[in-house]
């Protein structure tokens, strides 16, 4: 008798698989007060293909994602360069030859390395935002803000800038419309 035969089953009729034992009704929800899940959710995900990125969130919010212990080898340029979990190319090859840095096809790319800001750089523009916004006048301020929300370009505006800040027509009628409005 060989192993193949030994192995099958003795099952007699219908040997489809049935439906799943126990039906997910709620999602799972990690400890998300843990340390190793807030140093998992701040590692930033750069360099992939929209699939690879869906992959890689999923394995976050999951908490199957495991990070590296250890630098790990490239593929392209056999140089321990990699320091990123489930990449298999550095990020130099990767821009190099224009492929995702885990399945190496040659998809688009959603963020690469230069795109994300650190959160040391996000810190350093609120605090630069908030000594700016404390030079300015309250109109001033009102005026920067209803443009930040409208998704005006604001980089043209410098803290040197703060006297001949210009103001639209149309905010002056909005400024107005309320003042006027208060009166009544």
């Amino acid at each position: 008798m060989s192993t193949y035969e030994s192995k099958a089953t003795n099952r007699k009729g219908n040997n489809s698989k049935k439906g799943q034992a126990h039906q997910n009704t709620t999602a799972w929800k990690p400890n998300k007060n843990s340390k190793k899940t807030r140093e998992i959710n701040a590692l930033p995900v750069y360099g992939l293909c929209q699939r690879c990125t869906d992959v890689i969130l999923w394995r976050k919010k999951y908490r199957k994602y495991k990070p590296l212990t250890s630098v790990k080898k490239c593929v392209g340029c056999e140089q321990k360069n990699i320091k990123e979990a489930y990449h298999v190319l550095c990020n130099n090859c990767a821009t190099e030859k224009k492929v995702c840095g885990k399945c190496l096809e040659s998809k688009e790319i959603i963020t690469d390395k230069e795109e994300i800001k650190s959160a040391a750089d996000e810190l350093k523009d609120e605090q630069e935002l908030d000594r700016m916004l404390g030079k300015m006048t309250l109109r001033q301020r009102r005026s920067y803000m209803r443009k930040l929300e409208r998704g005006d370009d604001v980089q043209d505006i410098n803290e040197d800038d703060l006297d001949n800040f210009v103001f639209s027509d149309d905010e002056d009628d909005y400024d107005s419309d309320q003042d006027n409005n208060k009166g009544e």
